[in-house]
């Protein structure tokens, strides 16, 4: 039986079974507008920001990057491209660059619009503040200590109530 490899670009439930990084591809070229433009330099950045990113297709026709969990998804609109951070309202956005989705108490979303200008420094900033969220979310989730075979060997220690 061969090992299982990581891979670093899936297409989950796509029935095509064609890795998400074309599938991505793809939709930046159907666009063919400002919004593929716009895709794709987001696209850039969250790889610049962390070349260990997991590319995904999810949910019909949506990117998706993740890193020990999701991280950003990048929907479009007929007048936004939408990068939504799944953990959003837990970073922190010292350039305030969210400025969507901000009733929530989980995911936080910048809205692009034609034309916007895109700080590249302070995005891959928060990508990989996203990043470091999820790993320190992944580390501190620790194993319960192992149950005694012998249920009778717990004494007479009693739960606080």
């Amino acid at each position: 039986m061969k090992p299982k490899t990581a891979h670093k670009s899936t297409a989950v439930g796509h029935p095509q079974g064609k890795p998400a990084s074309q599938l991505i591809d793809a939709k930046i070229k159907m666009l063919s507008d400002w919004r593929g433009e716009m895709l794709s330099r987001i696209r850039a950045l969250i790889k610049q920001a962390d070349p260990d990113i997991v590319e995904e297709w999810k949910w019909g026709d949506v990117p998706v990057w993740s890193h020990d969990g999701l991280i950003c998804t990048g929907e479009t609109y007929k007048s936004i491209v939408k990068m939504t951070f799944a953990k959003g309202a837990s970073l922190r956005d010292p350039a305030r660059l969210f400025n969507s989705s901000l009733e929530g108490n989980t995911r936080r979303a910048i809205d692009f619009r034609e034309g916007d200008k895109v700080d590249r420094e302070a995005l891959k900033a928060l990508i990989r503040a996203a990043v470091a969220l999820n790993i320190s979310s992944r580390e501190s989730v620790r194993p319960s200590a192992p149950r005694s075979a012998d249920r009778g060997s717990r004494g007479s220690a009693r739960r606080p109530g």
